[in-house]
C-alpha cells in the first residue's frame, strides 16, 4: 500500500481524512442505508482522485483497519455507480494494450460480446419471459446463461494470470475484493439456471434475479476497463504482459478469442541471443540421486507428468513451489501462481478453509484431508497431504487431484488387453 500512495505523492493528512469518511460510510451502509443515501458522502469522501489511490484507499481498509472484504465490496458497488464517466482516464502516447493479441485487448474484446449477450439477448428474453414464461422463452433464457457461464474463463484469467502480477507490486485489496465479486456472479448464474431448470410458477422471482444478474456483469465490465485494467497497465512491465497473453490459452476465452499473437515490437536482438535463449529453454541436465534409483531432470518432469492426477505442492511458507502439468489438467494452472502464496489463489469466501487445513497440518493435528466433488461427467477426487521429513517437521502440502468417474464406474473383472 505504502508503495501506492508514495507513487501518487498524495498528501497524507488528506489521505487519512478520507479513509476516516470510508469508514464512516461502510458503517452507515452496514446499518441499513442504501447506496443512494451515501453517494453525496462518498463524492464528498474521494473527491477528485485516481483509480490508483481509490485501490489503495480499499486495500488499507482491509489490511490495516481489519475491515472485511465483503464490506470493502459494498463500498466497491458505492464507488462503482459514482465514478461512471469521471473516472480520470490514463492518456498514453502508445497503446500496446490496443493492439490484437494483448491481454487487456483480449479481456475488453470479450466485454464487448459479454455486453451484446446480457443486454441485448438475455435482456430481450428476460422481458418476453415475464410477459409469457412458455416452454420456448425458458429454453432460450437457459441457452443464454449456458452461454453467460463462459465468464468463468475470462474471471479466472484476471484470478489466476493477472492477480498475481498485480500482487507482486503489492496489491492484494483490489484482487480480493473482485474476486469475491466474480463469485457472486458465477454463483447467480447457476442459481438462475437452476430456478428454470425446476420452474414452478415464480415468474417475478426469476425476474429479478435475471435483472440482478444483468445489472452486476455490466458493473464488472465497468469495473474491469475504469478500475482494474487502468491500474494493471500501470504496474505491468511490458513483459509481464507477454508472459500473461502466452499463458491465457491454458485456461481459454470467453464467446471470442483473440484474433492474433501479440508481439510487442523491440529492437532486434544482439547477435547470437537467440541460440543463448534456446539453450537456456532447453531442460536442464543433471541427475537426482533418490534412495531407490536416480532419475535425470527430464526423466522426472516426464515421469510426473504421465501421472494420471493432478499435482500442486506448496511449501512450508504455504508458497506454491510445483504442479505437474499434464495433458489433461482437471483445474486450470498458470505458471503465474508459482511464487505465490496459496492464500492468494482461492477466493475470499473459501480462504478460511485453507487456512483452516494448513493450520491442522502444521500443528499436526491432521495429515491428509479428502474432498470430493461431481462436476459435469467428472467426479473429482481432491486429496491433501501434509508432507513431513524423517523427523516430523512439516515441508508442505501436496495437492492430489483425480478424476475418478471412470474408476467408480468400473465392474467385474478385466484379466486380458485390450485391442
Amino acid at each position: 500500500m505504502s508503495e501506492l500512495i508514495n507513487n501518487r505523492e498524495v498528501d497524507v493528512p488528506e489521505q487519512t481524512r478520507r479513509q476516516a469518511m470510508l469508514k464512516e460510510i461502510i458503517k452507515e451502509l452496514h446499518a441499513g442505508k442504501s447506496v443512494e443515501e451515501v453517494k453525496a458522502r462518498f463524492a464528498e469522501a474521494v473527491g477528485d482522485v485516481t483509480v490508483a489511490e481509490i485501490s489503495a484507499m480499499e486495500h488499507s481498509l482491509m489490511t490495516e483497519e481489519g475491515i472485511p472484504v465483503a464490506e470493502v465490496q459494498r463500498l466497491c458497488s458505492v464507488h462503482t455507480a459514482i465514478f461512471k464517466g469521471s473516472i480520470e482516464q490514463i492518456h498514453r502516447s502508445s497503446k500496446p494494450e490496443e493492439q490484437p493479441g494483448h491481454p487487456v485487448h483480449t479481456f475488453k474484446l470479450e466485454n464487448r460480446e459479454i455486453e451484446r449477450l446480457v443486454n441485448f439477448r438475455l435482456e430481450l428474453h428476460a422481458g418476453k419471459f415475464l410477459k409469457n414464461d412458455s416452454e420456448e422463452i425458458i429454453f432460450k433464457l437457459l441457452e443464454d446463461l449456458s452461454l453467460l457461464l463462459d465468464l468463468d474463463k475470462h474471471y479466472s484469467r484476471k484470478e489466476n494470470l493477472l492477480f498475481p502480477y498485480l500482487e507482486k507490486y503489492g496489491i492484494y485489496g483490489p484482487t480480493k475484493v473482485m474476486w469475491g465479486v466474480d463469485d457472486g456472479i458465477r454463483a447467480m448464474i447457476k442459481a438462475a439456471k437452476a430456478a428454470l431448470s425446476q420452474y414452478s410458477g415464480n415468474k417475478e422471482e426469476i425476474g429479478a434475479q435475471l435483472a440482478e444478474i444483468i445489472k452486476e456483469v455490466n458493473e464488472m465490465i465497468f469495473k474491469e476497463e475504469n478500475i482494474l485494467l487502468p491500474m494493471a497497465l500501470d504496474k505491468l512491465t511490458e513483459d509481464e504482459w507477454v508472459k500473461i497473453a502466452r499463458e491465457s490459452d491454458e485456461i481459454g476465452f470467453c464467446l471470442t478469442s483473440p484474433e492474433q499473437e501479440w508481439i510487442p515490437e523491440r529492437a532486434a536482438e544482439p547477435e547470437g541471443a537467440a541460440v543463448q535463449e534456446e539453450s537456456a529453454g532447453e531442460s536442464p541436465q543433471g541427475f537426482i540421486r533418490f534412495e531407490t534409483g536416480l532419475l535425470s531432470l527430464h526423466q522426472l518432469e516426464t515421469v510426473l507428468n504421465h501421472l494420471p492426477v493432478d499435482l500442486t505442492f506448496i511449501d512450508e511458507n504455504d508458497v506454491v513451489r510445483y504442479f505437474s502439468h499434464g495433458k489433461e489438467r482437471i483445474f486450470a494452472r498458470t505458471k503465474a501462481v508459482i511464487g505465490r502464496t496459496v492464500q492468494n489463489c482461492h477466493p475470499p469466501q473459501s480462504v478460511h478453509v485453507v487456512e483452516k487445513l494448513l493450520e491442522d497440518f502444521k500443528a499436526g493435528r491432521k495429515d491428509a484431508e479428502d474432498f470430493w466433488i461431481a462436476i459435469k461427467d467428472k467426479f473429482i477426487y481432491i486429496r491433501y497431504f501434509a508432507v513431513r521429513d524423517e523427523a516430523g517437521r512439516y515441508m508442505g502440502t501436496l495437492e492430489f487431484t483425480q478424476n475418478i468417474a471412470p474408476i467408480r464406474a468400473l465392474e467385474g473383472q478385466k484379466r486380458i488387453l485390450s485391442e
